[in-house]
């Protein structure tokens, strides 16, 4: 996790916690020749516009008056949308019984891709039922070889 994100997490938590939503991720990435730090606040209901615009107020008066930024950015806050990124332990914990989508930073079984319900999660492993044509097989997969996981939607 960079300087910013970190420093824009523990700016970002306390307001996110005082709306009663939950601050699900942070990013800040250069896109062309534009910065942008990403808020991506939920709850289990959803979160609306009203409520992305009240966080993205008050985390930008406090980004202003720390300005902990050196560069220009534009400030987005968003719902992390269906697609959700599972980055915290109760992030997966929450996943369990759902479908997700995990790559790998190396193959197992000769995949790096795996995709299916998350049958249970633990620090040091998760396991999935991927369904192979007709046949369901359950993977476990060890959480430091995950590289990125997220929530999936099924067409």
């Amino acid at each position: 996790m960079s300087k910013v994100t970190e420093t824009v997490e523990q700016l970002a938590s306390p307001i996110v916690k005082d709306f009663g939503l939950e601050l699900v991720d942070v990013e800040y990435v250069k896109e062309g020749s534009n910065w942008f730090l990403r808020v991506y606040i939920d709850k289990p209901t959803g979160v609306d516009i009203e409520e992305c615009a009240m966080v993205s107020e008050r985390l930008s008066e406090k980004l202003d008056e720390l300005d902990p930024i050196s560069e220009n950015y534009f400030l987005e806050v968003s719902s992390p949308g269906a697609e959700r990124p599972l980055k915290k332990p109760s992030d997966f914990e929450n996943a369990i019984g759902k479908h997700v989508h995990v790559k790998l930073y190396e193959p197992i079984e000769g995949e790096k891709v795996f995709e299916g319900t998350l049958k249970s999660y633990s620090e040091e492993e998760l396991t999935i039922e991927v369904t192979i044509k007709t046949r369901k097989k359950l993977f476990t997969l060890p959480t430091a070889k995950v590289a990125k996981a997220r929530l999936a939607v099924i067409f």
